[in-house]
């Protein structure tokens, strides 16, 4: 009797110091609504300026809570709000495109994921939008890449317009900030660009993006060091 209470205590202790599993990270939540690349008709109008708009997104695993994030592409303000739900409402100019994106969190882990980023109008009195500023594909941002045999690297990028009427595209490459060698362009339908470069230098570069009625927009400024 006495060694059947002995074991028992022992397997107490051993139960009692296995190791716990780590918390597990969240998981990047898909975005439903405002669509990609689109122009949202559907909210609450506020006033002649501002409407509110419903956006959406899908149940992430291991996800406490959801961090909205949305941005005025044209004045560079965001707007953010957290929340468990699905959904959350936010106020928003008319006829500006903005920028939105959704952050999974756990308050069990220090790590957080982001879904993808989209882009939309929020529908004004417009009949016509400007394209969407381009987005840098590669070299992303403070990238450290090599150039290729031919001292080249490849410059990818992705256009898209609500009135589907992109012209072409001009890139602007320099070893200044910002770039002001138009490096091609326009061209209609390429989304990538060679350029020659040296070992051991920073490169800036940026794409404009015009539809056939001349509206542009600016990707803005990205750099990379090449090796």
């Amino acid at each position: 009797m006495k060694i059947l209470k002995i074991l028992l205590i022992v397997i107490l202790v051993v139960a009692g110091c296995k190791k716990k599993d780590p918390p597990v990270p969240p998981e990047a939540t898909l975005l439903v609504f405002p669509n990609k690349s689109s122009e949202c008709t559907v909210g609450n109008d506020i006033n002649a300026t501002t409407r509110e708009v419903d956006f959406k997104w899908q149940k992430a695993n291991n996800t406490e809570t959801y961090e909205l994030r949305v941005t005025n592409i044209n004045t560079n303000t965001t707007q953010t709000i957290s929340t468990p739900a699905l959904s959350a409402r936010l106020p928003l100019e008319k006829g500006a495109p903005f920028s939105w994106f959704v952050i999974s969190k756990n308050s069990m882990v220090a790590g957080q994921v982001s879904s993808a980023t989209w882009l939309f109008y929020n529908a004004g009195s417009e009949t016509t939008y400007p394209p969407f500023p381009a987005e840098i594909i590669a070299p992303t941002i403070g990238a450290s890449i090599f150039k290729d045999i031919n001292n080249e690297v490849t410059l990818e990028w992705s256009g898209s317009d609500v009135d589907n009427d992109i012209e072409g595209f001009e890139i602007y490459f320099d070893t200044t900030s910002p770039p002001v060698t138009l490096l091609a362009g326009p061209s209609i339908g390429a989304t990538e660009q060679k350029a020659s470069v040296t070992a051991n230098t920073v490169y800036y570069w940026r794409v404009v993006t015009e539809d056939k009625e001349g509206n542009t927009s600016d990707s803005g400024v990205f750099d990379f060091r090449v090796y």
